[in-house]
C-alpha cells in the first residue's frame, strides 16, 4: 500500500461498495451501476475512468485479485475482490461523504457569478431553456423514482433518487422565480451602474 492515505471519490466508494457484495470484474461493476440506477451519481460512461480507478484501488492495497476468468467468447477478464483496508476505509469515506459537506465548484453557481457579460435578454433566454431542462430532468427522476417503488425497492436503495429529485425541484424552482424576477422588472441593471459600482471605494 502506499504511503499517503488513499483518495476518495464517487467513483472509488461505488466500487468499493460493489465488491463488498460480492467479487466482480471491471465489466460486471459497470453492468450493475447501470442497472442499480446508480450511474445518476458516478460516471461510468467512461470505461477508461473506471479501470483507472480500479488500477488505483488495486495500487492502494484496497481491492485484490480474485482470479482471472478466460472465456472463448469473452476476452480474458480480471475479477477483484474488496481486501479488509479497502472495506475499512469505504465506510470512512461513507461517514466522511454523509456528514461533512465539501467545497465543490460546480459549473452553474460559476457561470451566475459571471452574468455580468450578457444582456438581460440573454440571460433571461438561457435561463429558461435550463428551466426546461431541468423540468425534463425532474420528469425523469420521478418516473424513475416511481419505477423503483413499484419494484418494491426498500426506501434506502432509493435515498439517492429522492435527494436528486429534492434537489432538482429545488433548483428549478429558484430559476423560474428569477426568470418571473426578470420578466416582472425587480432584477435589473445598467452599464451605467455597473461601471459606477466597479469604480467604487473598493477599487480605489
Amino acid at each position: 500500500m502506499t504511503s499517503s492515505a488513499p483518495r476518495s471519490s464517487p467513483l472509488a466508494l461505488t466500487v468499493l461498495a460493489l465488491l463488498s457484495y460480492q467479487p466482480l470484474h471491471p465489466y460486471g461493476i459497470q453492468r450493475l451501476v447501470k442497472e442499480w440506477g446508480k450511474e445518476q451519481v458516478v460516471n461510468v460512461r467512461q470505461r477508461a475512468s473506471l479501470y483507472r480507478t480500479i488500477e488505483r484501488l488495486h495500487g492502494d492495497g484496497l481491492i485484490a485479485v480474485r482470479e482471472t476468468e478466460r472465456d472463448q467468447q469473452y476476452p480474458e477478464r480480471t475479477v477483484y475482490e474488496v481486501t479488509d483496508a479497502g472495506r475499512e476505509t469505504a465506510r470512512a469515506w461513507l461517514l466522511e461523504m454523509l456528514s461533512a459537506p465539501r467545497q465543490e465548484f460546480p459549473e452553474f453557481p460559476a457561470a451566475l457569478s459571471n452574468l455580468l457579460l450578457l444582456t438581460p435578454e440573454e440571460m433571461t433566454d438561457a435561463l429558461e431553456r435550463r428551466a426546461d431542462a431541468l423540468k425534463e430532468k425532474l420528469d425523469g427522476l420521478e418516473a424513475a423514482t416511481a419505477t423503483e417503488a413499484d419494484r418494491g425497492l426498500p426506501r434506502i436503495t432509493r435515498l439517492e433518487s429522492e435527494y436528486l429529485r429534492a434537489v432538482t425541484a429545488a433548483e428549478l424552482e429558484w430559476v423560474r422565480a428569477v426568470v418571473d424576477d426578470m420578466r416582472a422588472g425587480g432584477l435589473a441593471w445598467t452599464k451605467d451602474e455597473l461601471d459606477a459600482f466597479a469604480a467604487g471605494p473598493a477599487h480605489e
